[in-house]
């Protein structure tokens, strides 16, 4: 069974709150029996468009590759201003042409794939967040199970927090590692 977690950190390396988290999920996943791969998507070159593919530059197509040969798809955003990251929005707004297919009769090919969803931030915004990707799922038939989302808000996890990645899993694992396995445990338990 595999994975593909689109990581929607705006870094494009160095330490972020939600890779961090990413990869607290990543060893509960792992300890399960799931492969998981995480796609940074600040590293890619995905313009802006509303196709699958958008050119010979758009490294879409291969991000879209790895999602459709994944059983389950996790959507990773820190929280700015209440509202996903926009590398999430750019992923919503990429996948539009698997909705116009399901318009058009075809199947969309997310159909039965099950979908997970992890937030970060030191504000309030999440509900707001999953209803928006859950909405967006099951306009494309990504199944999102009860318990399949991981929101950490922590005043440590601010812009300038500075906490470091031990303190990160400390935190994670003290705070959120039945929350993490239950989801890890229902998407697993959802694919079809």
């Amino acid at each position: 069974m595999k994975a593909t977690i689109l990581l929607a950190t705006l870094k494009k390396s160095g330490l972020s709150n939600t890779a961090t988290l990413c990869e607290f999920l990543t060893e509960r996943m792992e300890a399960a029996g799931v492969h998981c791969e995480v796609i940074r998507l600040a590293n890619f070159d995905v313009p802006p468009g509303t196709y699958s593919n958008m050119g010979p530059a758009d490294q879409w197509p291969e991000i879209l590759g790895r999602v459709l040969a994944s059983e389950i798809v996790i959507f990773a955003t820190p929280i700015w201003w209440g509202n996903h990251s926009s590398l999430i929005q750019r992923v919503i707004e990429r996948l539009d042409e698997l909705h116009d297919q399901l318009m058009a009769g075809k199947p969309s090919g997310l159909e039965g794939k099950v979908g997970g969803i992890v937030i970060t931030g030191d504000s309030d915004g999440a509900q707001h967040i999953i209803g928006n990707i859950c909405n967006f799922c099951n306009a494309v038939g990504i199944l999102i199970p009860p318990f399949a989302t991981l929101s950490v808000l922590s005043d440590r996890q601010a812009k300038h927090a500075d906490a470091s990645r031990a303190e990160l899993m400390r935190k994670y694992e003290s705070d959120y590692a039945t929350t993490a396995e239950k989801m890890v445990q229902q998407m697993v338990a959802f694919v079809a």
